[in-house]
């Protein structure tokens, strides 16, 4: 909890004293210009972030964006296929999943842009593969008109309180959202003997399981379909909210933090342009579009627009993991999902 509270506290100090980052260089830009197209695989949603970013960056470069959204596995096992045929149609893509498979198979090039400097050691592979464009945080969500104002549960043992039982839902891809993340999260913060026992509790409350992303399970509940999720996005709550959906995120303690990458492609069709595109996307011009769409921003440059969704460390707290250490935390989690409840 410590070293998560020093690295916000950290960050958002940083952005008063970094000197002017440095804009793509001349000979990138020439050269992406003159590829003049570039293949993104996003899991951004594009009518959210996903489109603003890219119409930011043709006006800026004159060169096309092609994006194609799909969830995180799908981006990665798309990638992963296209590699083994060595028919890779992506230049650059992003995702909150765990890059290290990719990075054994030698789907990724070591490349990252000149801002990289500039970010905390937490935001940026040692290694050289990926950088951080986007923080998320997991937290439940639920719907306002179904849950009166200040009925919500507030901490994990209001979530096994019996006025929950058969209200709740989650999604069940493995990864960081949903059951799976949920599960992580509770062996993190409680411990492995304290941890099962709420487990156990939790699964007698008959959480319904949804087998889709965090953002599609937000809006079941925006529906009405649920009262309440766990796992969900606090940003898409926020910007859910912001466009007059009857939602709310809790800052339930701990959430967990994840981090989404963006990297580019070995076998790229236009590698000079999805370098270049990758560098505007974690630019302070980039992050300043996240930030205006009420996504969490890395860029130590641009603070939140909405400062509750990014945890203080003290009154909002949240407990982090790299993506190697979610890769290999994740059968586990799924394996205890489960023999508890399936």
């Amino acid at each position: 909890m410590r070293k998560f509270a020093i690295f916000f506290i950290n960050l958002l100090g940083v952005a008063i004293a970094l000197p002017h980052a440095q804009a793509a260089d001349e000979a990138l830009i020439a050269a992406a210009k003159k590829e003049g197209e570039v293949v993104w695989y996003t899991t951004l949603l594009i009518n959210q972030l996903g489109g603003p970013l890219a119409d930011a960056f043709e006006k800026k470069y004159g060169v096309k964006v092609s994006a194609t959204r799909n969830d995180p596995g799908e981006t990665a096992l798309r990638l992963l296929n296209e590699h083994r045929a060595n028919n890779m149609q992506a230049d650059v893509f992003d995702g909150s999943f765990a890059p290290t498979a990719l990075v054994r198979a030698g789907v990724l090039a070591k490349w990252q842009p000149d801002v990289a400097r500039d970010f905390p050691p937490a935001l940026v592979d040692p290694k050289g593969y990926w950088i951080a464009h986007r923080l998320t945080i997991i937290t439940p969500g639920y719907n306002t008109s179904l849950v009166p104002e200040g009925t919500a549960p507030k901490d994990w043992d209001d979530l096994l309180k019996p006025e929950w039982k058969g209200r709740m839902a989650w999604g069940i891809n493995p990864g960081t959202t949903g059951a799976t993340g949920f599960i992580g999260l509770v062996l993190a913060a409680l411990g492995e003997e304290k941890g099962m026992d709420y487990l156990r509790k939790l699964a007698g409350q008959n959480i319904t399981g949804l087998k889709i992303s965090a953002r599609a399970v937000l809006d079941q509940v925006i529906a009405g379909e649920f009262p309440l999720a766990l796992g969900i996005l606090n940003d898409n709550a926020v910007f859910s909210r912001n466009a007059g959906a009857p939602v709310a995120w809790i800052p339930m303690n701990p959430a967990m933090a994840n981090l989404s990458l963006i990297s580019v492609t070995a076998r790229a069709r236009h590698p000079n342009a999805g370098r270049l595109l990758a560098d505007f996307v974690v630019s302070e011009e980039g992050q300043t579009i996240a930030r205006d769409h009420d996504y969490i921003p890395v860029n130590p440059r641009v603070a939140p627009r909405d400062p509750d969704v990014r945890p203080d460390g003290q009154k909002f707290r949240a407990i982090t993991m790299t993506p190697e250490e979610v890769d290999l935390a994740t059968p586990g989690w799924v394996k205890v999902f489960g023999e508890i409840f399936r």
